[in-house]
């Protein structure tokens, strides 16, 4: 389906235009209308299906209208995260470019007592669309800075990761304030039986929209180092001393983990940055403005912080631990591959992640190629189905020009994932 399509407005189609939307992702075919007829709505799809435009463009159609409160707050977006949350703010200045009158304000922490003053007044203004990480919006609630009893539209982006990072109160509360007339829209990569809850519990009679996870993109040459928890550090360090890389993501499963590695590959010589939850958010704002301007070229973060990292180039994922849900492998390599381009995806198993790799495996349909390790990291464990068995372990408008114009876009998430087998040239130590 294409966006000309759908039931929405010229000065959204001129955005889309000016921004070389052309063609429906399914999410969007499918979410759009229903969300359009004023249905509540779960939607199931993980990062990189197009759900923001899912959500965004049936809401400023409705706002675009007029039919809503003026100097009032009518839709509430929740986030995560602030790199999410900012990314949702431009997408809300590209798509309504054309609209007049449909203003937004993005609030979120980390920040100085300026920036909370400047929320604070774009609130008492009265915004039409807040986009909110939970505990900064609550920070304002309890200040009395905004009245949320004519917000039309709630809507909760990536509420998995919200209740991985300890959200479900702040949610709650937040929902106390709205009406019962509003519309609620809810998006998760995963469904389980937290967000089933928290469906039941915010939701009216919704519309279920699901997309399968996709499979990995062809071009992501994935390899599975089969090793010893001791043999990780120096298999990460042959496989990042490759010259010929300047952008890798490296995935560890904690923040204390985060912060080791990062310490020790910065004194083996390696550029490296690291996010993680202790850090001010001036700091990850200054590592994620290095890692996209190359002043740094490996970055090292957990699944939660790297939510905002949105770049097309990625040449490495390494998977320092085996991630526990297979879905969060798929996103993790996603990262890589993108805009058709060619990527790699290396993740270090120990024997006790050998059943969440056969998981993994599963879930992508592909077995992962499981070559020796390299030169002067040792023999790789046999780990096999038919040789070992895992230990068990339990774990807790036209005329005018759009900003966008000319730039090249992605048109839909089918398009990044064309692919063929890319070169195995993947690895650099950064300088």
């Amino acid at each position: 389906m294409y966006f000309d399509e759908l039931n929405i407005s010229d000065e959204l189609l001129d955005a889309l235009e000016a921004m070389n939307f052309e063609e429906c992702t399914p999410i969007q075919e499918q979410a759009i209308p229903k969300i359009l007829e004023g249905h509540d709505l779960m939607g199931i799809a993980q990062t990189g299906t197009g759900k923001t435009a899912a959500y965004l463009l049936p809401v400023l159609d409705e706002l675009s209208q007029g039919n809503y409160p003026k100097d009032s707050v009518n839709c509430i977006i929740m986030s995560p995260t602030r790199e999410l949350a900012q990314q949702i703010d431009q997408q809300v200045e590209g798509f309504a470019y054309y609209l007049d009158g449909v203003s937004s304000v993005a609030v979120y922490g980390g920040n100085d007592g300026i920036r909370f003053e400047q929320e604070r007044k774009g609130l008492e203004l009265g915004a039409d669309i807040i986009i909110a990480t939970p505990g900064r919006l609550i920070s304002h609630l309890n200040g009395g800075h905004i009245d949320l009893k004519k917000v039309s539209f709630f809507i909760l982006d990536e509420a998995d990761r919200m209740l991985d990072m300890g959200f479900y109160d702040d949610i709650m509360k937040i929902a106390s304030y709205l009406s019962e007339e509003r519309q609620t829209i809810m998006f998760s990569a995963t469904m389980p039986e937290n967000i089933q809850n928290l469906a039941r519990n915010i939701l009216h009679n919704p519309v279920e929209v699901k997309i399968a996870v996709s499979k990995p993109a062809e071009k992501i040459h994935q390899l599975a180092y089969l090793c010893h928890e001791g043999m990780k550090d120096k298999i990460a360090e042959n496989v990042l001393s490759d010259e010929s890389l300047d952008r890798v993501i490296l995935f560890a499963s904690s923040k204390m983990k985060v912060k080791e590695l990062s310490l020790n590959l910065k004194r083996k010589g390696f550029n490296v940055g690291a996010m993680h939850s202790d850090l001010e958010q001036k700091e990850r704002d200054e590592i994620m403005l290095g890692f996209k301007n190359r002043r740094i070229s490996i970055l090292i973060a957990t699944d939660i912080v790297s939510r905002g990292i949105d770049i097309d180039d990625i040449q490495l994922v390494i998977n320092y631990d085996v991630p526990r849900d297979p879905e969060d492998y798929v996103h993790r390599i996603g990262r890589t591959a993108r805009a058709n381009r060619e990527g790699q995806a290396v993740t270090l198993v120990t024997p006790r992640d050998w059943h969440h790799l056969l998981k993994i495996e599963k879930l992508i349909e592909k077995e992962i190629e499981k070559p020796d390790l390299p030169e002067g990291c040792g023999e790789k464990p046999q780990m096999s189905s038919g040789e070992a068995k895992p230990q068990r372990h339990h774990y807790g408008r036209k005329g005018k020009a759009h900003p966008s114009k000319g730039k090249s876009n992605s048109k839909s998430s089918k398009q990044q994932n064309k692919s063929h087998k890319p070169n195995k040239q993947s690895q650099k130590k950064s300088q």
